[in-house]
């Protein structure tokens, strides 16, 4: 297989030191680089910023950006998808994890929905970070067994899916333009 894990998936966000604050001391995941440029690497662009890594314990990252003069939204997120759709999940060990987690969260002030129970095949609570960007923190909870019967019905699901939903009302609504074209 081609890709072997997630290096990093990069949000934006107002503050870079209000970011860093919360994810290492809410989070507790470990702020490991920053890269300050007036100049974008990949395109050449004017675009000065600062651009920072946090690790999670299998060296997967999230990163963020500070855009001090660019315009467009801190969040970064799409404003015709519903806010509940763009997030960041990560992983938690197991149910006592994520129980403390939640717990630990409320002492410190943030507010957290959950847990919340999705197709007993994960459990996760959510939160914002300072940026707005939602959070949820989860916990695999299905069995080996329930795993390989939800991967064997996935293709199905989808399918089912598929054939119920008018993609002509979808084109009409969202246009082609937004993906939403019948090939």
């Amino acid at each position: 297989m081609l890709c072997k894990s997630l290096h990093h998936a990069a949000f934006r966000c107002k503050d870079a030191k209000e970011t860093v604050d919360f994810y290492t001391n809410i989070l507790g995941l470990d702020f490991i680089h920053a890269m300050g440029e007036d100049h974008v690497p990949s395109t050449g662009a004017y675009s000065p910023h600062i651009h920072i890594f946090f690790q999670m314990e299998d060296g997967s990252c999230i990163a963020f950006f500070e855009l001090p003069n660019d315009p467009g939204a801190v969040s970064g997120r799409d404003p015709e998808t519903p806010g509940w759709v763009q997030h960041f999940a990560f992983r938690v060990k197991d149910m006592d994890t994520l129980l403390a987690a939640r717990d630990d969260l409320l002492a410190k002030g943030v507010k957290v929905i959950g847990p919340i129970n999705h197709d007993d095949f994960l459990q996760s609570i959510y939160f914002f970070d300072p940026s707005g960007h939602r959070l949820e923190l989860s916990v695999h909870t299905s069995t080996a067994e329930m795993d390989r019967q939800f991967k064997q019905e996935a293709m199905d699901v989808l399918q089912h899916w598929d054939a119920r939903h008018n993609w002509s009302e979808r084109e009409q609504l969202f246009g082609s333009a937004h993906g939403y074209q019948r090939t």
